[in-house]
């Protein structure tokens, strides 16, 4: 492609050689002549002013101490409001995604008579099974040994990898995306000690609703609940190995990174964002609009939006305000 057709596609200004050829993408430290890359985030602004790339995809705001030259030209600029989405949409285009599974049902997936699958386009693959009144929707793709027990239901564009197991009753959204390894609806950890000391298993007799477009990465757990439903609602993101226990509720376009663990009954907000390593008890709430910083730790309840962190979850700049203390005590010694 031309660059000026680049641009057109991603709306953005061109700034320099309109007609240069761009025929992939790559990173700005490796990214060559045809090449083109983005700067979004501050971080890689130092690559910049060396790199070999053909064109930059930039904000508007971005202005470059020094301006890379390849072969006495200047290095061309589309400027965009938002770099970050607008390579986005270059890595679709020219890196589209490959047909994961062929239409149809492989021939080794066990597939109940009771079960209610979409004739439309859905893609079932090797040594999958789905049980006794599940429904599947159109436009569906799951990849080989995935498991999909008795009355589940899954929406409409759903993708579901290789291994995923989808307990009993549990529902699916549509445009959902769950990765390998994960298990959808496994029991709650609930146990009662007798006066002996041992513990009496407590029935989990509830489900698993996950939303439309959310994403949850491989090898998560997410509960039934004991009794109603375990949410996750409409847009959250989970990265990989991350557990949410029973009767968890996590609020809309909330993201959760790596390592992370959720206990019974607690309820997120909208719009969070919980970093790696973050630990939550359980039967508190967190509001709308909280950002937890990694391995930061819940013990209570957050009423007020804004950034939490520290061993005790605490506002940041509080918890900044004593490790400083703490370190000025050392050093008094």
């Amino acid at each position: 492609m031309k660059l000026h057709e680049v641009a057109e596609l991603i709306g953005g200004k061109v700034i320099g050689d309109s007609a240069t050829e761009i025929t992939g993408i790559g990173k700005i430290e490796t990214a060559g002549e045809t090449e083109i890359t983005f700067v979004s985030n501050p971080v890689y602004e130092k690559y910049f002013g060396g790199t070999n790339a053909g064109a930059v995809v930039v904000s508007h705001k971005f202005n470059p101490t020094h301006h890379p030259r390849l072969d006495d030209r200047i290095v061309p600029l589309v400027q965009v409001e938002d770099p970050y989405l607008s390579f986005l949409t270059l890595l679709d285009y020219f890196s589209p995604q490959t047909e994961l599974q062929k239409v149809g049902i492989d021939e080794t997936a066990i597939v109940r008579d009771s079960a209610d699958i979409s004739s439309e386009e859905v893609r079932i693959g090797s040594h999958c099974f789905i049980g006794e009144k599940v429904k599947i929707g159109s436009r569906v793709t799951i990849l080989p040994n995935a498991v999909i027990m008795a009355g589940a239901v899954i929406g409409d564009d759903v993708l579901i990898y290789p291994n995923v197991t989808i307990y009993n009753g549990c529902k699916i959204g549509n445009r959902v995306i769950i990765h390998a390894g994960t298990v959808i609806g496994s029991d709650g950890f609930g146990q009662a000690k007798n006066p002996d000391g041992t513990f009496m298993k407590i029935p989990q007799k509830g489900i698993v609703v996950i939303e439309d477009d959310v994403e949850i990465g491989s090898n998560c757990s997410i509960d039934r609940a004991t009794m109603g439903e375990t949410i996750i609602r409409k847009g959250v993101k989970l990265d990989n190995m991350i557990q949410i226990a029973h009767n968890v509720e996590i609020g809309e376009n909330t993201v959760i990174a790596a390592q992370s663990g959720v206990a019974g009954s607690t309820k997120i907000g909208k719009n969070c964002m919980i970093g790696g390593k973050v630990g939550i008890v359980g039967h508190i709430s967190i509001c709308d609009g909280v950002i937890l910083t990694a391995a930061t730790n819940v013990s209570k309840s957050i009423t007020a939006p804004g950034m939490y962190s520290g061993y005790r979850s605490q506002p940041m700049r509080a918890e900044l305000r004593q490790e400083a203390t703490i370190r000025a005590l050392n050093k008094k010694k």
